[in-house]
């Protein structure tokens, strides 16, 4: 079963949203951890998660499948931030 439109467009607004958010970041000096780093994304993704699951239209199953897609493209998103981190703190 295809998601109804509306949630198709929340999960292309929030991963837009997310995908600015990222951009905005500037590593910090000293860095701070890889784990650390993780966190905050995990963080980041739950927020989100949670600020669109009471934007979700239709019935319980399709607002779960909307977030479980929402979900799974934002930790794409965040996954080559996580790797050009990595790759800055071989830098020092």
């Amino acid at each position: 079963m295809a998601l109804l439109q509306a949630n198709k467009d929340l999960i292309s607004t929030g991963m837009k949203e997310f995908n600015v958010l990222l951009n905005q970041q500037v590593f910090p000096n000293p860095p701070i951890p890889e784990e650390a780093m993780v966190t905050m994304v995990d963080d980041w993704v739950n927020f989100y998660i949670n600020y669109y699951r009471k934007q979700m239209a239709g019935e319980q199953q399709e607002q779960e499948r909307a977030l479980q897609e929402l979900e799974q493209e934002l930790r794409t998103l965040s996954a080559p931030f996580l790797t050009k981190y990595r790759a800055f703190l071989k830098s020092f």
